[in-house]
């Protein structure tokens, strides 16, 4: 009986027991045949997965500088990623223990994949009822996820993938590549629309320090954020991101990184924020966007934004310094006053195109970054009659030999129909040669010179010289009637072609651009292109010296050195005020006008002079070589027909006769006046009226 109700105690206890194991075995072999099928899918999904090498890294790009000259940031050029890869060494060890303390504890252990962290989150998530509440991504697979995946999907094919990569990326790199790599790639949060991507992008964004100044508590903040750059955003929820920080700070605790009592005490401490704005400041915003634009078309949108271009300007800092102060003399003398007359002033390097100084009266309010001196298009006057008489010189016209009558006004009958009445300042003028009509500025000679050589060929002179606006090929453009006006710099740059020698260089704010991978490109040593001959570049300057010795330049623009030739130029009521002039070394142009009106400025000797010569007085430092004397001269004559005067000198206003030969050669070579005549007075230039259509320029 005893032995009945022992074996019967013990029934249900076996019973139980098979409930039990059954249903697990079951289970299990269930669970066996299906992990079967799921390791053969997740085996064959990893093999599937492409060799590194057959991979395009996702562009996470770099962000592009300007630099001045001698290597002072002007400012970095705006991306949606900002971007600024630095060495490892430049990575402070308490960043990188940070790191590895809050996204990969055993990263010095493991290899590219972490199975005792796999499963814990596997167990983790179970418990969760199968919801993924514990990631078990390395700092390697993260590395292969922010380098290969670009838009990467939450699900178990990617994951498998992604392993697979990652592997083989540790079996080509050490740790501490990828540890450096992962610190310059990940994501560090979103502000003002940019994109902190890596630690110095970070540390500069929050604290406005590079990141190897970064302190323990600075560290661990930045640390904290690549798993949610958003929710942990400092700028955003200061709170979340303070206990993100302390988070961080206690796993560097618990893992030996840091003592104990350094973590209470860093736990205490606030965030200690410093908003940077490294990559939103200019320091010159004119000169910044000339640079951007001139990157912009020479490379493109994408690679200017995202390229890591180091781009140097052309832009000498003391040059700047001068043309500034040039520029801030027009206030001084009264010829710029507020509310009145702006000027803007260009200066370029004739052997390269490189632009020295550009230097503005500050835009009017709403145009703040508005610069005169290579954005503003204004009616050049006389400024422009060089490029019509290089033109005259190309074909062979001597401008000694060559006599016009000058007396004004006159009319002129227009290729295909119509007249033109053009005047002087002053009427009367009698004949004169081409290069005494230079010198006084007459339009009613340069008007017909125009009609003799063709205003298409002008055209196609000022073009080829560096005339980047647009022209009509009419006869009023010789006087500078033109329908869309230049700027200083597009006149500082074709008068360079003169000073050059003949050869124009596109002017140029780059000197050069370095690559991050270590190729340059040398922008200002880029060949240029020869439009003129030297001889007939010689020539040119030879008659434009004389307007700064005894023509409309006197007494206003000369230098102590005799190496210099220019022209003034004055549009019609004289509203826009010129100078534009060269030595072999600088070519410089002064626009002095009213920003929106055609107020009265002045004449372009008096008004523009004076600042064309303050800024040059000062580059020059009184010195300048002589212009190269070409090892042959064109062969000149003098031009008859068409509307030239016939025979030599005669004075149909009354005026006193010249013979040729009235100017005289100095033993220093310097053109002097004889004593029989007194030295051509400076007068106001001459105002032309222009056919409709046709512009209006004055001397």
């Amino acid at each position: 009986m005893a032995t009945r109700t022992r074996r019967r105690r013990r029934q249900p206890h076996k019973t139980r027991w098979h409930k039990i194991v059954i249903p697990i075995v079951l289970i299990a072999g269930a669970l066996a045949t299906a992990g079967g099928i799921a390791a053969a899918w997740a085996l064959n999904i990893y093999h599937s997965a492409p060799p590194l090498e057959d991979l395009k890294p996702v562009q996470k790009g770099r962000t592009s500088a300007i630099y001045t000259a001698d290597g002072k940031l002007i400012g970095y050029i705006h991306s949606e990623n900002v971007r600024q890869p630095i060495p490892g060494a430049e990575i402070p060890q308490v960043l990188k223990n940070a790191t590895i303390s809050i996204e990969d504890k055993n990263f010095w252990e493991h290899g590219a994949l972490d199975a005792a962290g796999i499963a814990r989150a596997a167990w983790k998530d179970l418990l969760a009822g199968g919801k993924p509440v514990q990631g078990a991504s390395t700092i390697t697979q993260q590395l292969v996820r922010n380098l290969y995946i670009r838009h990467p999907e939450d699900t178990l094919e990617r994951k498998i993938k992604e392993a697979a990569l990652a592997e083989e990326l540790f079996e080509q790199h050490s740790r501490n590549w990828i540890l450096n790599t992962y610190l310059n790639t990940a994501p560090y949060g979103t502000n003002e629309g940019q994109t902190a991507l890596g630690v110095e992008a970070a540390a500069q964004t929050y604290f406005n320090k590079p990141a190897k100044e970064l302190n323990l508590t600075e560290a661990a903040m930045i640390a904290g954020l690549p798993q949610a750059p958003s929710e942990y955003n400092p700028f955003l929820d200061p709170k979340a991101a303070l206990q993100r920080r302390n988070e961080v700070l206690g796993t560097m605790w618990e893992q030996g990184y840091i003592t104990h009592d350094r973590y209470l005490k860093a736990r205490t401490s606030g965030l200690g924020l410093h908003a940077g704005h490294r990559y939103t400041h200019v320091n010159d915003p004119f000169l910044f966007n000339l640079v951007e634009q001139e990157l912009i078309s020479r490379y493109g949108i994408n690679t200017v934004r995202n390229g890591g271009l180091k781009a140097y300007t052309t832009i000498n800092p003391e040059l700047q310094e001068d043309a500034e102060a040039a520029v801030a003399y027009c206030s001084e003398i009264g010829t710029c006053y507020t509310g009145g007359p702006v000027t803007g002033l260009a200066s370029v390097d004739p052997k390269t195109g490189g632009i020295l100084a550009l230097a503005s009266t500050p835009g009017e309010e709403g145009e703040e970054e508005f610069n005169y001196a290579w954005q503003a298009a204004k009616q050049p006057g006389s400024s422009f009659k060089p490029y019509v008489l290089a033109t005259a010189i190309k074909q062979g016209i001597n401008p000694k030999d060559t006599y016009y009558n000058g007396t004004s006004p006159m009319t002129l009958e227009i290729p295909g129909g119509g007249t033109w009445e053009v005047n002087n300042d002053e009427p009367g003028g009698g004949t004169m040669s081409l290069e005494e009509a230079t010198w006084k500025s007459i339009n009613v000679v340069y008007a017909q010179l125009d009609l003799d050589v063709g205003p298409e060929n002008v055209t196609q002179t000022a073009h080829e010289m560096g005339i980047e606006a647009e022209l009509q090929s009419v006869p009023a453009e010789a006087l500078g009637g033109l329908a869309y006006g230049v700027s200083p710099l597009e006149q500082a740059d074709g008068y360079a072609t003169f000073a050059s020698g003949g050869v124009h260089h596109d002017p140029t704010a780059i000197s050069k651009v370095e690559f991050p991978g270590g190729k340059v490109d040398e922008i200002e040593s880029e060949s240029g292109d020869r439009v003129l001959t030297p001889g007939q570049a010689y020539d040119v300057t030879n008659v434009l010296k004389g307007v700064i010795t005894k023509g409309t330049g006197y007494p206003y623009t000369g230098l102590p050195c005799s190496e210099v030739a220019g022209k003034t130029g004055t549009s019609e009521e004289e509203s826009d005020a010129w100078f534009v002039g060269y030595t072999p070394e600088f070519s410089t142009a002064v626009w002095v006008g009213h920003p929106r009106t055609r107020e009265y400025t002045g004449f372009g000797g008096p008004t523009a002079g004076p600042i064309w010569h303050r800024y040059m007085e000062a580059a020059t430092a009184g010195k300048c070589p002589a212009f190269e004397t070409p090892s042959s001269l064109p062969e000149l004559s003098a031009l008859t027909g068409g509307h030239t005067a016939s025979g030599g000198y005669s004075s149909e206003s009354g005026e006193e006769e010249y013979e040729e030969g009235e100017y005289e050669e100095t033993e220093e070579g310097a053109e002097e006046e004889t004593e029989e005549e007194a030295p051509v007075e400076e007068s106001a230039e001459e105002v032309t009226h222009a056919p409709a259509g046709g512009g209006v320029s004055p001397g």
